[in-house]
C-alpha cells in the first residue's frame, strides 16, 4: 500500500479496511486480518494497525472478541457507507463546493458530469 504524506497512515488504513469492506472483500461476521497480520502485509508498526482498528471499533464497524479476534460487525457494509458518508459530506464537498463557485461550475454542469461517469460505470 502507498500512503499518502497529507493524511496520518492510521487514517489511510481505515479507508483501506473500508474499502475491503465495501468491495466484499471482509464480508459481515467474518475475521479480519489480526493487527500483527495486517501490520505484516501492510509494512507498517503494529500500533498503527491497532489506532485504525480502534477507530473501526468506536464506529461499530467492527469488534475484538477477545482471544480470537477481529470480526466486521453484522451490518459492517451499512455502517461503513454511513461512516464514508459523513465523512465525505464533511470534509470533501466544502473544498468542492468552493471551487465550483470560483470557477463558475453549475451543479447541473456537475450532475451532467456525474451521469456521464456513471453511464460508463455501468457500460466498463
Amino acid at each position: 500500500m502507498q500512503f499518502r504524506e497529507q493524511q496520518a497512515i492510521y487514517l489511510q488504513i481505515v479507508d483501506y479496511a473500508c474499502e475491503q469492506i465495501l468491495r466484499g472483500i471482509w464480508l459481515p461476521e467474518q475475521r479480519i486480518p489480526s493487527v500483527r497480520e495486517l501490520a505484516i502485509t501492510l509494512e507498517v508498526n503494529p500500533n498503527t494497525i491497532m489506532r485504525a482498528y480502534e477507530i473501526l471499533q468506536d464506529e461499530t464497524i467492527c469488534s475484538n472478541k477477545r482471544g480470537v479476534g477481529f470480526f466486521t460487525s453484522l451490518d459492517t457494509y451499512e455502517k461503513v457507507q454511513l461512516y464514508k458518508r459523513k465523512q465525505f459530506i464533511e470534509n470533501d464537498l466544502p473544498p468542492l463546493f468552493k471551487n465550483m463557485h470560483l470557477l463558475g461550475i453549475s451543479i447541473r454542469e456537475l450532475e451532467e458530469r456525474y451521469q456521464n461517469y456513471t453511464a460508463n460505470l455501468n457500460v466498463n
